[in-house]
């Protein structure tokens, strides 16, 4: 997908649910969550002005930068229209077909994640589909005219 339509993809796109936000394990130190990519973009983005639902089945009810984490894609009231993806490759034509069912506009793997048959899944629902992109990197080199280095880490 070129630049420019990436760009207004994002320009006009509001919600974003994203799939693999980090929950914080047992003894673990909480400045790790904050940390954590997902996490990191989460924040990233709602800094931008996005609504983010956090999604992690084994997280539901936990609070994740100020969003209750929700179990699956179906729990979600409002019109999502990016669903972006933190999660292995191999389960995101399972996650592609929930995305379909809740009437996504995009489907979005993040960086280091392609899976052939999710985007089959996608664009057989004319849903966009991008896949091995960080949508902070994407926004901060379209909007922003900047390149960083992935995550950012800021306490």
């Amino acid at each position: 997908m070129k630049d420019d339509q990436i760009k207004e993809l994002l320009k006009n796109s509001k919600t974003i649910a994203m799939i693999g936000v980090s929950s914080e394990k047992k003894g673990e130190d909480p400045k790790n969550l904050k940390r954590k990519p997902a996490n990191v973009v989460m924040k990233y983005m709602q800094d931008f002005g996005y609504k983010v639902y956090p999604i992690n089945p084994f997280a539901v009810g936990e609070i994740i930068n100020g969003e209750k984490v929700i179990g699956s894609l179906e729990n979600i009231s409002e019109k999502v229209d990016i669903v972006d993806i933190f999660r292995p490759s191999k389960e995101t034509p399972g996650i592609a077909k929930e995305a379909v069912n809740i009437k996504s506009n995009i489907l979005w793997l993040q960086y280091g994640i392609e899976n052939e048959e999710a985007e089959k899944i996608a664009k057989e629902a004319n849903m966009k589909y991008i896949s091995n992109k960080c949508i902070k990197q994407e926004y901060q080199r379209l909007f922003l005219k900047s390149n960083p280095v992935f995550p950012v880490l800021k306490d």
